[in-house]
C-alpha cells in the first residue's frame, strides 16, 4: 500500500521559493532544498521533479500571490489614479520584510537569457502586469484623469517599465523616499 504524503505542497513549495529567492538558482543545491523544504530527497523528487521544475513551480507560485495582491489591490480602489499609486506603492513596499527583491525580476536577471523555460514566463508575467496596468490606463483616460496624448497600451509599456526598475533599486540600500519621488513623477507625466 502506498504511503500518504507527510507534508502539505503548498507549505514545501512556499518554504522552497523562499531559499531560491534568498540564494539565486545556480547557488541553491538540491540538499539546501532537502534541508530547507523538512522532505526527504525523493519526495521532493515524486512530487515536484527536478531542481529545474521545483524552480519554475516556485516562479509560478510567487507570480499567483503578487498577481492576487496587485488584483485585490486595484478592485478596491475608487479611482484610476488610486489604483496606479497602489500599484507603485506595492512595488516599493511589498518586500520590505526582505533584502532580496522581487522573485521574478530576480529570475528574469539570472536565467531569461538562457532559460527558454524562464524567458517564456517572464514575458507572460510581465505581460499581465501591463495588461493590468493598461486597464487602469484605460479607466483612467475614460474619467479624464491620465492624458490621452498616448494610448493606454504604450502608457502602460512605461509604467511597468518605471515599475521593474523600482523593483530593482527596491533591493539596494536606496531609501523608500526617493523611490516614491520616482513613482510620483512617473504618476505626474501622465496626468491629464
Amino acid at each position: 500500500m502506498a504511503r500518504s504524503k507527510e507534508f502539505e505542497e503548498s507549505v514545501v513549495l512556499d518554504k522552497a521559493m523562499r531559499l531560491f529567492w534568498e540564494q539565486g538558482y545556480e547557488k541553491t543545491s538540491m540538499t539546501d532544498l532537502v534541508n530547507h523544504m523538512g522532505i526527504h530527497r525523493k519526495s521532493l523528487y515524486d512530487t515536484f521533479g527536478d531542481k529545474h521544475t521545483l524552480y519554475l513551480k516556485t516562479v509560478d507560485l510567487y507570480d499567483h500571490q503578487m498577481s492576487s495582491a496587485l488584483a485585490t489591490g486595484v478592485e478596491h480602489s475608487q479611482t484610476a489614479t488610486e489604483a496606479l499609486q497602489f500599484i507603485f506603492s506595492s512595488l516599493i513596499h511589498s518586500e520590505e520584510h526582505t533584502a532580496s527583491g522581487c522573485f521574478l525580476v530576480n529570475s528574469t536577471v539570472e536565467l531569461a537569457a538562457r532559460d527558454d523555460d524562464m524567458n517564456n514566463r517572464s514575458i507572460e508575467m510581465f505581460a499581465n502586469t501591463e495588461k493590468l496596468i493598461k486597464d487602469i490606463m484605460v479607466w483612467g483616460q475614460q474619467e479624464g484623469e491620465f492624458t490621452t496624448e498616448y494610448n493606454a497600451e504604450v502608457l502602460a509599456e512605461y509604467l511597468h517599465n518605471v515599475g521593474v526598475g523600482l523593483r530593482v533599486m527596491a533591493k539596494t540600500s536606496m531609501t523608500k523616499e526617493k523611490l516614491l519621488r520616482i513613482a510620483m513623477l512617473s504618476m505626474d507625466l501622465i496626468r491629464r
